[in-house]
């Protein structure tokens, strides 16, 4: 047994087996989860293995042997377990992963039942059960123990903790004094939760202090100029990682050139972490500077007639340096990206010769045009084409079109493939047509099943899930119950292991299939179901009426029923989600995960929660306003005076993501006056923390906001400003949103602006500079011909000569 390696994954002789065996082939199984394409055929060998392992035994005294098969006891299993096996168990349950949220309450509440107190100790061993502590139960816990579960290995788990979950802790470190060396021990993506304001009231910040600290944007804008104020070493600060993300174009514009170009690799190293509009000022800099040893890449953050400076000696450099980067992110405005990309064709003459030019493309070919695609791809170049275009997160209909028809014309149709071409093209199989597919469905299913399980995050065309579904149906080994519920004679209602496989496919099952699903089934497979995101709404009230069949009406259910929902809880009404127990802010926290309720639905979770956990609005703690999330939005607006500035100061920038009507957003506004000061006054790190809340300004306000302030609206605050408020904004205004707000601008706030404004727009979008110095036309300056130079500068090339009209003239003269 030991000897089989990987080909335990694989064992079906299970007849003979006995429960030690059996116990002992589900430890050797954990190493199965490195075989991303077997997991259904894996999770249905552990499913049986622990059938066996548990014969003539109870949970209780074999929990601690399953290895990491628990994962498959249902919540029924696991509530029958005492919190003393649980707590003998926790060394092996806290290092298992893949918990079900549901799975995860039951057995933190059972571990937490038996210790009684909450102190560092017990929560340090709940590893992957972390997230099973209740809020409540966070902020219950002595400040010191507390400060130590941040210090210690059990912190690496506080990102699976809900929005609520981690206000609470935060909360609780700050309401015990010491707030400055509270917030230094935060690590991480958590530090991203403090407060604006809690950040202004401490000292006793520096570069070294943040490095291993994530920073949200208005963090980094406010620490970025606080230690800049202070530092006799400012190039310390741009070294120090996420602070780079706080650097403004008033920094940049300031910056020497000799140090500009010493330190212009922090910004090239942490690209990803900078902004459009950064990038912009970045690429204005570069070109006043130094623009002979410009990056080529940052040319696509100038305007569109810039790239007439990249000779054709120079396309090699331009096209390796903009491969590099995602183009995506660089160049937000479609207009200006077909200019890019026509450069980008330009240099490569309408084609591709071999490998070494795919190779110096880099991200750029999944930009390349259809037509590039299907005719200017050479076959030498083609098989590394392929290759690299597999990574491609989002092609266009054009460019999978022409994709497919190549694959078609070099292998012909998918019902002449072998096993090793369709293999070879499993990340292309979403490209064909159901037809196509479906030979392929019968002849290859476990690699079209495979091809589907690595799509997990997205949301495959319809053809392909029918596909998949297809070749499910076809294999299953399910036969209709021969004792089926009325109206189910005849139905082959879907099993766990036809769930599991589907993945995305489950949205294909017809509503009588899910209707007539055996009860067991629905049990273990709520979770899976909850998670899809095609199914439709008369398939998500089929799942509702199965979940009130198998736990009773919704005033019976708990909040481990209510997590393993997910989006199946879209389908309740008013009147079953006043039902339900919403004491408890976690269990809101679940409910809002979703984020697709109607408004009297938000109305309805909002009241559930205030009625039944005996809160009025003022009574509202920082982390009751974080876990209500979006049904923050149904609130009353004659309310929300009433809740207390103390709690609202540190969640502003949660509140600040939310979606909410226009008056809603104008009264938290008039509340963050009280926390920031009047409008006047607002800087770039608070108009960043303030989100959506910021589109609650009125017309006045906005116009008296400086020019250079626009930039640090968020795209989500420019969206939801009314049409007739956005329409206020001056010229220059508009002029100095920065290329990611103006690209967020709707259609129908453009249809409301003047033709002055929707040329300020356009040049907003183009990257057309607006600070310091003046944008100058790009013959004004000397062309480029080189992309590198040495620290003494380079002789002027010829290429440069031509390109100046003056030193072309001096030349005549001269002659």
């Amino acid at each position: 047994m030991f000897r089989l390696g990987l080909l335990v994954c694989f064992y079906d002789d299970l007849e003979l087996l006995d429960a030690t065996v059996a116990q002992v082939l589900l430890h050797q199984m954990i190493k199965c989860s490195h075989l991303s394409g077997f997991q259904a055929g894996v999770q249905k060998l552990k499913a049986e293995l622990l059938d066996i392992a548990t014969e003539n035994q109870t949970l209780n005294e074999t929990l601690g042997s399953l290895s990491d098969a628990v994962v498959g006891l249902t919540y029924s299993q696991l509530e029958s377990l005492s919190p003393e096996a649980v707590h003998g168990a926790i060394s092996t349950l806290s290092q298992v992963s893949g918990w079900a949220k549901s799975q995860v309450i039951i057995l933190s509440a059972k571990y937490l039942a038996h210790e009684k107190v909450l102190s560092f100790y017990n929560v340090s061993q709940m590893g992957a059960l972390l997230a099973g502590v209740s809020t409540q139960a966070f902020c219950s816990m002595n400040c010191k123990d507390l400060s130590q579960v941040l210090r210690s290995a059990v912190s690496q788990y506080l990102s699976d903790l809900s929005p609520a979950q981690q206000q609470g802790i935060l909360s609780k470190m700050v309401e015990a004094g010491d707030t400055a060396s509270g917030i230094v021990e935060i690590q991480g993506a958590f530090f991203k939760e403090v407060s604006l304001f809690d950040l202004r009231r401490q000292p006793g910040f520096n570069s070294t202090v943040l490095k291993d600290k994530e920073l949200g944007r208005s963090q980094a804008l406010f620490l970025y100029e606080l230690l800049l104020k202070t530092t006799r070493r400012p190039e310390e600060l741009l070294s120090a990682g996420q602070l780079v993300k706080g650097v403004t174009c008033s920094h940049i514009d300031a910056m020497s050139t000799d140090f500009f170009l010493a330190h212009f690799q922090d910004f090239q190293n942490n690209f990803a972490l900078l902004s459009p509009y950064q990038v912009n000022c970045l690429a204005w800099k570069y070109w006043e500077v130094s623009r002979l040893s410009m990056p080529p890449f940052l040319l696509a953050a100038l305007p569109a007639r810039y790239l007439a400076s990249v000779p054709a000696s120079q396309c090699v450099p331009f096209l390796i340096s903009l491969g590099k980067s995602w183009l995506d992110s660089l160049v937000l405005d479609s207009h200006k990206k077909t200019s890019v990309l026509r450069k980008v064709q330009q240099c490569l003459d309408n084609s591709i010769a071999d490998e070494y030019t795919v190779d110096i493309m880099g991200n750029l070919l999944c930009h390349l045009p259809a037509a590039i695609i299907d005719r200017g791809i050479s076959p030498r170049a083609w098989a590394t084409a392929l290759h690299g275009l597999r990574d491609c997160p989002d092609l266009n209909p054009k460019q999978k079109a022409a994709v497919r028809l190549k694959l078609l014309g070099q292998y012909g149709l998918p019902q002449h493939w072998t096993a090793e071409t369709t293999k070879d093209l499993e990340p292309f199989l979403v490209l064909f047509s159901g037809d196509e597919l479906s030979s392929i469905a019968t002849k290859f299913p476990e690699i079209l099943l495979q091809a589907a399980s690595k799509m997990a995050r997205t949301l495959p065309p319809k053809e392909f899930l029918w596909a998949v579904f297809g070749s499910v149906r076809n294999s299953s080994d399910k036969i209709p119950s021969s004792d089926p519920m009325p109206g189910c004679h005849g139905v082959a209602a879907p099993s766990s292991d036809d769930i599991f496989k589907l993945a995305e496919a489950n949205a294909c099952w017809a509503l009588k299939d899910l209707r007539c699903m055996e009860e067991d089934t629905f049990i273990r497979t709520v979770e899976l179901l909850g998670a899809v995101q095609g199914f439709s709404r008369p398939q998500l009230m089929t799942l509702k009426e199965k979940a009130i069949q198998v736990w009773d009406m919704p005033s019976y259910w708990r909040e481990h029923h209510i997590a393993s929902l997910g989006r199946i809880a879209l389908a309740l009404n008013e009147s079953e989600l006043e039902q339900l127990n919403l004491s408890s802010i976690d269990t809101v926290a679940f409910l809002t995960q979703q984020t697709e309720w109607s408004p009297r639905q938000a109305e309805s979770i909002l009241q559930g929660f205030l009625d039944d956990s005996g809160y009025n609005i003022q009574d509202l703690k920082s982390f009751h306003l974080v876990g209500l999330g979006a049904t923050l939005c149904a609130i009353n607006i004659t309310e929300i005076p009433l809740i207390k500035i103390s709690e609202f100061r540190v969640v502003v920038a949660r509140i600040g993501t939310l979606l909410c009507s226009t008056h809603v957003l104008a009264e938290f506004k008039r509340k963050a006056e009280v926390v920031f000061g009047d409008p006047t006054e607002w800087t770039s790190p608070v108009l960043q923390e303030l989100g959506t809340i910021a589109a609650g300004l009125t017309k006045a306000e906005l116009r008296m906001l400086d020019k250079d302030l626009m930039p640090y609206f968020q795209p989500s605050a420019i969206k939801c400003l009314p049409d007739e408020i956005f329409k206020e904004l001056s010229a220059e205004q508009i002029a100095s949103l920065g290329p990611e707000n103006a690209a967020a601008v709707t259609h129908a706030q453009r249809r409301r602006l003047s033709p002055l404004q929707l040329q300020s727009l356009q040049q907003a979008l183009d990257g057309a500079k607006t600070h310091s110095w003046q944008d100058a036309p790009a013959s004004a300056g000397p062309t480029r011909t080189s992309f590198s130079r040495s620290p003494a500068g380079a002789p002027l090339s010829w290429d440069l000569w031509l390109g100046c009209p003056l030193l072309v003239l001096m030349a005549k003269l001269l002659w």
